[in-house]
């Protein structure tokens, strides 16, 4: 499996502050994978874990909280890897809308 892509996300919410707008917005973290769909998400500590669903595959996904940034990460595998470029450039951009 390749290098999962990772975004950083500054955001000035303290830790208690993001979280909370991470867990109000989960259903949305799936729109960064064409035609995906959030299928099971749980939080261990102030790291969300969640399964996002595409095109007949899965992918292992993580929401780490930090008290000044998240940091997002998708392990895709090999037939979305293809999209990996386009993904990451979402991330960067419509990622800080997961915090408003």
């Amino acid at each position: 499996m390749a290098d999962p892509i990772s975004v950083d996300i500054p955001h000035k919410l303290g830790l208690a502050g993001a979280r909370a707008r991470i867990e109000k917005g989960v259903g949305k973290l799936a729109s960064f994978i064409p035609g995906a769909s959030v299928t099971e998400h749980r939080w261990d500590g102030d790291i969300l874990l969640f399964t996002v669903e595409a095109m007949g595959q899965r992918v292992a996904s993580r929401v780490e909280v930090l008290e000044n940034r998240i940091r997002a990460s998708f392990d895709l595998p090999p037939m979305l890897h293809l999209f990996a470029g386009k993904i990451r450039e979402k991330l960067a951009k419509d990622g800080p809308k997961l915090l408003e």
